[in-house]
């Protein structure tokens, strides 16, 4: 699935049935966030920038559940994301991690008390209950709950946690197509519960396992992208992270966010910074159709520091300092450098409530970044992200 020379390669084989234009305004005041309103209509050709609803509509919603994705497609996106991680008996459920502790009420229930215990993900010690100790059934017994404090929790415990089969078939109902990410690859190796059988497994059985398909599978890593890129056509994106930001704007690369982790474990020294150069992005375009990089390294932004004290400034005078008051710089170069080297750019993640990293609202972000020519976004509200592209 080498990328082609040109801009970008892919879109010449994007399915017809995919890619939303109409904008929506007003859908959570018309429809209600539980409301039954009917998908928008999709137009027949998928032009750019894709609207990627993360883990559903998880601004408004418990994240990776069926009525988070529904609520996704209403307020119009493109594409459903569901992470994906396995059971123990080898089925893959839609969390955003292995660990179950802080999307679930696992912890609630006391027939579970004895499956909490400490792995070591990516490198990382973590304590918790872990999707690969439980049954599809026992998961099926679980209910999904908000993991952040400062987003709406009336809704917790009412989901149930879905299978990708699931999400699969809400997606071809609807006509929008899915995002999968295979989370953590290596740990789930080491564990006998390899990710890629089963997820071509799901999309085969769906008539989803080709180039023409509405999919994109992403990974932070490498190894499993280049052997999904010997068995599949479906298309696929190099997932690029970061630690943090410094405050002159440049990337911090501390593990286990600083490279690849199967990477970490081959010896491989090159960090995800180096995937960005020439020669990374050409490495790249070996085995994957784009990348999906944390927005930081798209447009770089610095703290406001008048009096040079290494403090930020409250640039904007709100009485708040916050990742709003950091000045824009300008252009990396990163998007053109990537549509170069013939590949997509899918950034992440864009939130109306947090990560406003020098904008004083969601909508004027966005539309920076749909000016540099960015090919879709990862967002947690996707009818923002749709208002943005009709008031662009």
């Amino acid at each position: 699935m080498t990328a082609l020379a040109g801009r970008p390669p892919a879109r010449s084989r994007r399915h017809p049935a995919q890619g939303a234009r109409a904008a929506v305004t007003a859908a959570l005041l018309v429809c209600g966030v539980l409301a039954s309103c009917a998908p928008i209509p999709r137009t027949a050709n998928e032009t750019a920038p894709l609207i990627v609803a993360h883990r559903g509509a998880s601004g408004y919603l418990p994240e990776h559940t069926l009525e988070s994705y529904r609520l996704a497609i209403e307020l119009g996106a493109d594409y459903i994301e569901p992470d994906l991680v396995s059971t123990r008996d080898g089925v893959l459920i839609a969390r955003h991690e292995p660990m179950l502790g802080g999307t679930t009420n696992v912890a609630e229930l006391p027939r579970f008390a004895g499956r909490r215990r400490t792995m070591v993900v990516d490198g990382v010690a973590c304590t918790d209950w872990f999707a690969s100790d439980f049954t599809l059934a026992e998961i099926k017994q679980l209910r999904a709950i908000q993991p952040r404090a400062d987003r709406p929790r009336q809704h917790d415990r009412l989901y149930e946690i879905p299978t990708l089969d699931e999400v699969v078939r809400l997606a071809k109902e609807a006509g929008v197509g899915i995002y999968p990410e295979t989370k953590h690859p290596t740990f789930h190796d080491r564990l006998g519960l390899s990710l890629e059988e089963p997820l071509l497994a799901v999309l085969s059985s769906h008539g989803w396992n080709s180039a023409e398909a509405p999919v994109f599978i992403q990974s932070f890593e490498v190894g499993n992208l280049r052997e999904l890129n010997a068995r599949t056509n479906v298309r696929l994106i190099q997932l690029i992270g970061a630690s943090d930001v410094h405050p002159d704007g440049t990337l911090q690369l501390m593990p286990p966010s600083d490279r690849p982790y199967d990477f970490t474990v081959a010896g491989d020294r090159r960090t995800f910074a180096d995937l960005l150069t020439a020669d990374g992005l050409r490495f790249v375009a070996e085995y994957a159709d784009g990348i999906g990089p944390w927005k930081p390294y798209l447009l770089k932004t610095r703290i406001h520091d008048r009096n040079t004290d290494g403090v930020a400034d409250d640039l904007n005078g709100d009485g708040v300092v916050d990742l709003r008051d950091r000045e824009v710089v300008g252009d990396t170069g990163v998007i053109a450098a990537a549509h170069a080297a013939g590949l997509l750019v899918h950034g992440f993640t864009f939130r109306n409530d947090t990560g406003l990293y020098g904008f004083s609202t969601a909508t004027l972000e966005y539309q920076a970044y749909y000016a540099l020519g960015i090919d879709g976004v990862f967002t947690d509200f996707p009818d923002t992200a749709r208002a943005a592209i009709a008031d662009d």
